[in-house]
């Protein structure tokens, strides 16, 4: 006997077990909101931009020039991440930490062929970010020209501290709409889950969906209300 499933079905299955549902979704709800708002240390971030740019002896721009310097963009990206100027901004700052986690919170990327550096910088504190990514860019600027005997570094932007700086992550009702959808999810595939595992027959219908012949009669169940009735019951009894 094939068994097939009807949108009616699903529907009776989701309205059967709708509290359910309901009480796994608002629980799944509220544990990422509890832990959004009061476990997760909120996350700041800043940065700071560094211009890649050669003086030029002459007016008129030269295009090979740009062009190493837009090459050489990849090569300071790899420089500011080294020990070598790290380690000058934990001296600096007098910070509590090693160059490799301070690595972990630094990010440089730039735009396709272009001259400049962004150096992002993540933090608990955010005056700490803006600290860390302006003396990075400042360390950065005046190490350059001893380790690559080129003065070509200049600072385009400084990292500014906000008057109510908001945390980049966690993001609490991002988090909670993700909770909502997987709560969903949940308690209505654990609803079809209970309702494949009870093979029970409570009504006249379901005894007619698994004999496949129709229900001749039934039997009410009686209820005694009557005292009369009770006292003859314990009689009989």
């Amino acid at each position: 006997m094939e068994e097939t499933i009807s949108l009616k079905d699903i529907y009776q299955t989701i309205r059967k077990r709708l509290m359910i549902i309901l009480l796994i979704t608002v629980v799944a709800i509220a544990i990422s909101g509890v832990v959004s708002y009061f476990v997760l240390t909120p996350i700041y971030q800043s940065s700071t931009q560094i211009l890649v740019n050669q003086e030029r002896k002459k007016d008129v721009p030269d295009y090979n020039q740009v062009q190493t310097n837009v090459q050489m963009v990849n090569t300071y990206s790899v420089i500011i991440k080294s020990p070598v100027i790290l380690s000058k901004v934990i001296n600096n700052l007098n910070l509590k930490t090693t160059p490799e986690e301070l690595t972990n919170k630094l990010t440089i990327n730039s735009e396709q062929d272009t001259q400049v550096l962004n150096v992002t910088v993540q933090d608990p504190d955010p005056a700490m970010a803006v600290n860390i990514a302006n003396n990075i860019a400042k360390t950065f600027k005046d190490e350059i020209p001893s380790i690559m005997k080129i003065d070509n570094v200049s600072i385009l932007s400084k990292a500014e501290l906000k008057e109510n700086p908001s945390p980049i992550k966690p993001n609490p009702m991002l988090n909670m709409a993700i909770a909502l959808v997987v709560g969903l999810m949940t308690g209505v595939g654990l609803a079809f889950l209970l309702e494949y595992l009870d093979n029970t027959l409570k009504t006249e219908q379901d005894i007619e969906n698994f004999l496949e012949l129709p229900v001749l009669g039934t039997i009410p169940k009686i209820t005694v209300n009557d005292e009369k009735d009770q006292s003859y019951r314990r009689k009989a009894v």
